[in-house]
């Protein structure tokens, strides 16, 4: 009697997902998710940041031009709250928001935009064909490695296009994309515990104000 008691208080506790009893466990374990996701996305931005800064100073030794990603200071990193253009003009800025998306598997987003960008600057006829199957490829068609979440119609539209290749096959496509990144993505980014350490005093900044 007393151990079926014992088992049916135990069961009991497994299977009260809605109770007061399941929801605290449940909350920590978000909390623990999340802050892993967040470390992880930060050690792969720091590791980004630190392999471009290490190629920027070989070709900076060459062109005798010095553009490193330095950390930006809080009144900088402040600037990119006030438009998203602010933030991907940024270089520093836009790796750190590419890496964001990368915790929120959708990375892709970026990458198209980024893709369209050097497409729009591509002046030979035969390279502008070459980048646009490439882009279709690795964006566009169905069950593309990197699929990007675009409509039916833009697709069709995208795939006629590119037969004969402009500097606009994408444009479409690449305005939803930017809209999505913007309404979405961007005010996460806003909300994220790395930016808002970006925007405040840090002890190693204050360590290097004082030597």
């Amino acid at each position: 009697m007393q151990s079926a008691l014992v088992l049916a208080v135990r069961h009991g506790g497994r299977t009260e997902r809605g109770g007061r009893r399941r929801s605290e466990p449940e909350e920590a374990d978000k909390g623990r998710m999340k802050r892993t996701i967040i470390k992880d996305w930060k050690t792969k931005l720091s590791y980004f940041l630190q392999n471009s800064s290490n190629s920027n100073k070989r070709k900076s030794k060459k062109a005798g031009k010095h553009r490193n990603y330095f950390r930006p200071s809080p009144e900088e990193a402040q600037l990119w709250s006030e438009a998203f253009d602010e933030l991907l003009a940024n270089k520093y800025g836009l790796a750190a928001f590419r890496a964001f998306l990368k915790s929120e598997f959708c990375e892709e987003n970026i990458e198209f935009w980024l893709a369209c960008e050097d497409f729009k600057k591509t002046k030979s006829p035969q390279k502008l064909t070459s980048k646009a199957k490439k882009i279709y490829n690795d964006f566009i068609e169905k069950e593309a490695p990197k699929e990007i979440n675009i409509d039916f119609q833009t697709k069709s539209m995208i795939a006629q296009n590119i037969q004969e290749a402009t500097h606009t096959c994408f444009s479409a496509a690449q305005k939803r994309v930017y809209s999505l990144m913007e309404n979405n993505s961007y005010p996460r980014f806003l909300e994220s515990e790395f930016y808002q350490e970006l925007c405040k005093k840090t002890p190693i900044s204050r360590a290097a104000q004082g030597t």
